[in-house]
């Protein structure tokens, strides 16, 4: 704004403040600069004055006069009042207070209003750091707790909660006091903050101070799984079927015997007995998680010669115990007329003795399992006994 004096001192700027808090401490101040050229002109000389729309003055400060400078300069004027209890609207003016006619013209610029408030500083006890990296099942219970500077005669406080990296804050009810006691949680980033305000100012938002950000992050456990068991032939191999994801992981599986590799998610595995193997991983911040399966050896691929599918509960299906999925086998049965009456490929053999839900008659069974690795083709008979 630039200001060609009045020849006579007067009012020159007057302006309604709002949505100031009430009974709170303000900064006014406002840029000046004096834009005479000559040092032989008039200075400016400002008074600011805040009041009530009533009319009370709550705060007047001087500028003494603006000296001219050899290049242009701004300079900041300004001083604390306080507002109302009730409506805490002010009015702003702005006086000249010399003459015009031979300079006294001015700029002026950025009029600030800020609350001013006390110093609030939160701390997580017994740790030298605002921010803390946990894998989930380690959790503490973390006490946070804050100081207050001199500023607010009847200070109300409000702990804080953001999980979306500080877009939002949520109160947290009930937590009201310098103190907070911080429980374990499920995974992820937890950012907290206190927030303090004068009494009867709690409620609105803007009339808050904050706390510096305390940050907690929970890192989850890796996810793990070690796959199905496996069942093999002493001579032959299978494969393990791990799968683990997590926060930039590393993974091992132990013992690492009979393993084409012990780093390897899907490693070849030979053994001569029977064996558990663990698949561990572990996350970049130590969360670690593990999985177990177990390799059963057999000396070979057992076939039943008969079963007796009456519902007694014993050898009520026909199946093959030792045929590994990892075969991917497959698997036909024919009834002595040449007709197929089961088939499965890749999967638990388990026949119950019906095709489309209808009992097939005792008799012999003809199978064949037929596997993608080249292995010989089994043949052979069954008896289905009612």
């Amino acid at each position: 704004m630039l200001v060609n004096a009045s020849y006579q001192p007067a009012d020159f700027f007057l302006a309604t403040v709002t949505g100031l808090c009430p009974n709170t401490t303000y900064e006014f101040s406002a840029w000046i600069m004096n834009v005479l050229i000559s040092a032989s002109g008039i200075q400016p000389n400002l008074t600011f004055h805040i009041e009530t729309p009533g009319g009370i003055v709550l705060g007047t400060f001087n500028t003494g006069n603006i000296s001219v400078s050899p290049q242009p300069k701004w300079e900041q004027y300004g001083f604390y009042f306080t507002t109302t209890a009730g409506n805490p609207d002010v009015v702003l003016r702005i006086t000249n207070n010399a003459p015009g006619g031979n300079g006294n013209d001015l700029a002026l610029d950025d009029i600030t209003f800020r609350p001013c408030g006390p110093v609030l500083n939160s701390f997580i006890q017994a740790n030298g750091s605002n921010s803390i990296d946990i894998c989930v099942d380690e959790q503490e219970q973390y006490d946070f707790n804050a100081a207050l500077s001199p500023g607010f005669l009847l200070p109300v406080f409000q702990w804080q909660l953001s999980i979306d990296s500080a877009k939002t804050w949520k109160d947290i009810a009930g937590v009201n006091s310098l103190q907070y006691q911080r429980r374990p949680t499920t995974a992820g980033l937890y950012l907290y903050r206190l927030t303090v305000a004068e009494s009867g100012n709690i409620g609105i938002a803007g009339c808050r101070i904050a706390s510096n950000i305390l940050s907690i992050k929970v890192h989850p456990k890796p996810f793990v799984n070690a796959g199905s068991d496996r069942v093999v032939v002493v001579g032959d191999h299978t494969l393990l079927m791990g799968d683990a994801s997590g926060e930039n992981i590393s993974y091992s599986w132990s013992p690492p015997d009979y393993l084409s590799s012990d780093t390897s998610l899907l490693p070849v595995c030979t053994p001569d007995k029977d064996i558990y193997y663990m698949l561990t991983a572990i996350s970049a911040f130590g969360c670690r998680n593990e999985d177990y399966v177990y390799v059963k050896t057999a000396a070979d691929i057992f076939v039943p010669t008969a079963f007796t599918p009456n519902n007694d509960g014993k050898n009520d299906t026909w199946r093959i115990p030792y045929l590994d999925p990892f075969l991917e086998a497959e698997v036909k049965v024919y009834n002595r007329f040449g007709q197929l009456v089961y088939h499965v490929s890749g999967a638990p053999v388990n026949w119950d003795g019906t095709v489309n839900g209808m009992p097939q008659p005792s008799g012999v069974y003809i199978y064949f399992i037929r596997f993608k690795e080249g292995r010989k083709i089994r043949k052979g008979t069954f008896t289905l006994i009612r």
